[in-house]
């Protein structure tokens, strides 16, 4: 047996007449064994996602605090993944804003080099969002930006693959090229573009497709344009038989995207948001 078996037996003794905010409570301490009997106590009431007073649910909390053992156990039992808190982050959200690396591998068997380009867009994402920022801010978020482009880098002269494909739900086939797509980050995608790769995902669409259907993020154009420079065909349908083109927003940004879109396709090919 065990050290954790053992305590798994000796926590069990002691959860009867225990409510369901003592779970909360033991996954913020980090005391595994009594998470998990609690955890499988409520798995078999149906109240394993129940949520305490800031919208989180166990799982969210083990995600905050990196107990990433705790989140595997609460996995196990069934815990939802896609739940938000108050400020609508999900479990994925906050592991990869933080750089938990260990809790977003149990998840969703991510390699490292998956972890780091998420942790990357997550600091791309802060600095996009901020309105006049302290020097303070400014730096620190400028070092961390940094740490995570060398760390990729380096996983990358080790021989990790950006093209490597993960199931994630509702995204199976997505690579760490994608990944960077979704949020317009230039600095990876400049990265990546240097080398060979095949820009389709599972579900057909090219990198292109995804730049080209962001909704108005800063620097979409600039990442459109790098990603036809380096090849990627603006005449290339997805499996719903669209074109990047076809997939642009409305607005300043969708414009801008879509006529560097246009100059670059065949003449058959035209904006339509319809």
């Amino acid at each position: 047996m065990t050290l954790f078996h053992w305590q798994i037996q000796q926590e069990a003794k002691k959860v009867e007449g225990m409510t369901t905010e003592f779970l909360h409570i033991a996954v913020a301490q980090g005391r595994r064994a009594l998470a998990y009997v609690l955890a499988a106590k409520m798995a078999g009431f149906g109240s394993l996602d129940i949520k305490e007073h800031n919208g989180q649910t166990a799982l969210q909390i083990a995600a905050v605090s990196n107990h990433h053992l705790i989140l595997q156990d609460l996995l196990t039992h069934g815990a939802q993944i896609s739940t938000m808190d108050l400020w609508g982050r999900s479990p994925l959200h906050v592991c990869a804003q933080k750089g938990h690396f260990l809790s977003l591998q149990v998840r969703i068997r991510l390699t490292p080099l998956h972890v780091a380009v998420l942790s990357h867009n997550a600091v791309v994402k802060e600095i996009r969002q901020l309105e006049n920022p302290c020097s303070f801010m400014t730096s620190e978020l400028a070092q961390r930006k940094h740490k995570y482009l060398e760390c990729i880098k380096m996983l990358m002269l080790m021989g990790a693959s950006y093209g490597t494909k993960v199931s994630i739900e509702l995204k199976s086939g997505q690579t760490c090229l994608h990944m960077a797509c979704e949020e317009a980050n230039v600095d990876l995608l400049q990265l990546f573009l240097n080398q060979p790769s095949s820009l389709s995902t599972f579900s057909g669409n090219t990198a292109l497709h995804i730049v080209s259907s962001l909704q108005n993020i800063k620097h979409q154009a600039e990442a459109a344009k790098l990603l036809m420079k380096r090849g990627a065909d603006p005449g290339t349908r997805n499996f719903e038989n669209d074109f990047p083109s076809q997939l642009v927003p409305g607005g300043p940004i969708g414009e801008k995207v879509g006529q560097g879109l246009i100059l670059k396709s065949p003449p058959s090919i035209s904006i339509n948001r319809c």
